[in-house]
């Protein structure tokens, strides 16, 4: 083949090859987003003790799991080389679906969501080791600052102490952070839509209302402003977690 031939077929080689693997990371995040889809709201009908229903999500995501593996099991994204927790991730939440079932059918519907739960903190552990970051585990963050806030819902508080008072700012501000992080990784169209803008501008007016509630040491108002921004932090878990 002629020299100039060749560097054209390698080049084409590279401009075809190139988007291919720099898309695997992509195509791993998006078939492990359809295989989440079904573990939550599996978790989501356990939560509100709907087993039938559950059960059904849960073969759902089994048969999407088995999809994901087939895929990449063998065949890692480049973003995950040298990751150790990327072998061990097959195993392991095979392991935990095999463990959900068997809670199900003992009637164990509380351990079966922690089983359940358990993949979405796997996959989580992964890609933190790989530093990667989707929406999901942005979500995810922001669960677990708002658990930290929820401490303070106690009517009894001591706002005498400075530490109170700052505990409780510091967190939200935390909080309304993470927030903004999530609702800047979330692509233009998710942004966009109601259900998302509901739950995150929803969250961001009631964390308006802590500065004043901590002003006039207001407990029975921080009390309903931190009732009201968990269960918005719950839907956003449900839904994008």
């Amino acid at each position: 083949m002629p020299p100039c031939i060749a560097r054209v077929a390698c080049l084409a080689l590279v401009l075809v090859a190139g988007p291919v693997l720099a898309g695997d990371l992509a195509n791993f995040n998006t078939a492990v987003e359809a295989a989440q889809s079904h573990n939550r709201v599996a978790i989501g009908y356990l939560r509100t003790g709907n087993v039938d229903l559950a059960s059904l999500e849960i073969d759902r995501l089994r048969e999407s799991w088995r999809t994901l593996q087939e895929r990449f099991a063998g065949e890692r994204p480049d973003a995950f080389d040298g990751v150790e927790l990327y072998g061990m991730l097959w195993t392991g939440v095979s392991a935990r679906l095999v463990a959900a079932d068997l809670m199900l059918k003992i009637g164990r519907a509380d351990a079966a969501r922690q089983s359940l739960d358990g993949i979405s903190g796997d996959l989580y552990a992964l890609r933190k080791a790989a530093g990667v970051t989707v929406l999901a585990d942005c979500i995810r963050d922001a669960n677990t600052v708002m658990g930290g806030l929820m401490i303070y819902n106690d009517r009894d508080l001591d706002w005498t102490k400075s530490e109170t008072r700052f505990g409780i700012a510091s967190k939200a501000s935390i909080y309304n952070y993470v927030l903004d992080r999530c609702d800047g990784m979330a692509d233009t169209s998710l942004r966009k839509s109601p259900e998302f803008r509901r739950l995150i501008d929803g969250a961001k007016a009631g964390l308006a209302l802590i500065p004043k509630a901590i002003a006039t040491r207001d407990s029975d108002l921080l009390h309903r402003v931190l009732i009201e921004l968990r269960s918005f932090d719950n839907l956003l878990a449900f839904r994008f977690g």
